[in-house]
């Protein structure tokens, strides 16, 4: 079965670039571990002074904070998922879905906010749809539903486990290979875990899934290695729309911030820790003689030189102008990294005369980063009502799902939303369904916190207050 272990060129191209990127994101001891990889080792330099310039290394973590920032502004209102139709056994479905849409307790908000971390790190991220495994024969949607087989749930893959796939004219799956491993220890009295690695094969309509277990480090050893076994076959739950059940999240090139900013953060980590070694060493100042005649004393602690009449004795020290050129660099890479991530307002900069900027620039600043945060969530909404379509297509509800928001990062700003919507209504516009969809989004908007099944009873009674009011105006 090594057909299922092949590998395609993208993933082989971006596979260590992704670990490095991980890297740059966390930080703190995952990358002072990894500092080797990072820290350029200057030509001719000793290995000694090598290893303690590591041991000394540290790492200012802008980029994470940055791609953080944007996780969490992004979704710092909910989205607002709307479910319509008489379906009440559908709505309730969807209503518990949008509560728990992994079957570990992650709300659809939160699932996808990690979808979106992933992505801001990595470029892509994938969401499969699923559903529980039946081993039996169910002869109606009653039984399904009874033993939860219509429960869908999402689960989530980052870049490197899709390891192989291929695409039609349009971009779309074909089919799909994605790889998983774990350590596990089967049982209690094993010495040690085992490296247990899975692959799921997914194309338009049917699965395979297969299992290998080795011992940890001995991936590659067939001989350290159990075979690959086929442990589970069938149908997947989108067969019935002859589609592959996974969902790409993916950014455009310009909208990667960790690859915008990637060269700039390494740069950024060299120049801080050259400096910072620097300023090390010159707190140890070297003694200078200066004497013609041939020198043999030892200097340091506890001992004393004899001199001559004419000779001189000095410390060897740095004037410190270099010391200013490079922390003006490091200033300057710091804002290069928030400028290309569309934060120059947070990046505390200052004019050419050393000025601080006004208020009014990095108010425009600010505008640019709340476009770049709509383009995120205009990507987040289109895969979301995706999703929730195959689902509701795969269940064959007949119900009608939406979703909107993702488009305001300003809690602050719903009195000014109300007297929007207060003119609006005021226009006299002869159409029910824009007054009932203006009073949801309000009621949304403010019940974000809220459960996804009370804001579809309040959405009903929106309706059915609706109902009653057009009737007595007819």
């Amino acid at each position: 079965m090594t057909e299922i272990n092949t590998e395609h060129h993208e993933y082989k191209a971006r596979n260590a670039l992704w670990k490095q990127y991980r890297d740059l994101y966390t930080g703190g001891a995952q990358f002072k571990a990894q500092a080797g990889n990072y820290l350029i080792q200057r030509n001719t330099e000793p290995s000694g002074i090598y290893q303690e310039r590591l041991d000394r290394a540290f790492y200012e973590n802008y980029i994470g904070s940055i791609v953080d920032w944007y996780a969490a502004t992004l979704f710092r209102r909910e989205p607002v998922i709307s479910v319509e139709g008489d379906n009440d056994l559908g709505r309730r479905f969807f209503s518990s879905f949008v509560e728990d849409c992994d079957r570990k307790g992650s709300n659809l908000s939160d699932f996808f906010r990690r979808q979106m971390l992933e992505a801001l790190i990595c470029g892509a991220s994938y969401s499969l749809v699923d559903f529980p495994r039946q081993h039996r024969k169910l002869n109606n949607r009653a039984e399904e539903e009874a033993v939860g087989a219509a429960n869908a749930y999402l689960v989530s893959y980052a870049p490197d486990e899709i390891i192989n796939w291929s695409t039609d004219e349009r971009g779309t799956y074909e089919w799909v290979v994605i790889r998983t491993s774990q350590l596990r220890r089967a049982r209690l009295e094993d010495p040690e875990p085992m490296l247990e690695t899975n692959w799921h094969y997914y194309d338009r309509e049917h699965f395979r899934s297969y299992r290998q277990i080795s011992k940890p480090g001995m991936f590659s050893s067939t001989s350290a290695a159990s075979p690959i076994e086929l442990v589970d076959e069938g149908l997947h739950g989108l067969a019935g729309q002859r589609r592959v059940p996974l969902f790409e999240l993916k950014l455009t090139d310009g909208m990667w911030l960790m690859n915008k900013a990637a060269s700039l953060q390494l740069e950024h980590f060299n120049k801080s820790n050259a400096l910072g070694w620097a300023l090390t060493m010159g707190l140890f100042a070297m003694p200078v003689i200066y004497s013609d005649k041939e020198w043999k004393q030892v200097v340091g602690d506890s001992y004393y030189i004899q001199m001559g009449q004419n000779d001189k004795f000095g410390w060897a020290e740095p004037e410190g102008h270099v010391y200013e050129i490079a922390s003006r660099n490091l200033d300057r890479l710091k804002d290069e990294i928030y400028r290309v991530c569309y934060l120059l307002a947070q990046a505390g900069r200052t004019s050419a005369d050393g000025q601080q900027v006004s208020g009014l620039s990095k108010q425009r600043d600010f505008a640019i980063t709340q476009e770049v945060l709509r383009g995120f969530g205009d990507t987040v909404k289109d895969v979301m009502r995706r999703v929730l379509l195959a689902v509701e297509q795969a269940r064959e509800d007949e119900l009608s799902v939406s979703v909107s928001g993702l488009d305001e990062f300003d809690i602050g700003d719903f009195s000014s939303e109300i007297e929007d919507a207060r003119r609006l209504l005021e226009l006299g516009v002869g159409s029910p369904t824009l007054r009932r969809q203006i009073y949801k989004k309000l009621a949304f908007k403010y019940l974000c916190d809220e459960r996804q099944d009370m804001k579809d009873t309040i959405a009903r009674e929106i309706d059915e207050w609706m109902s009653r009011k057009e009737g007595k105006e007819n």
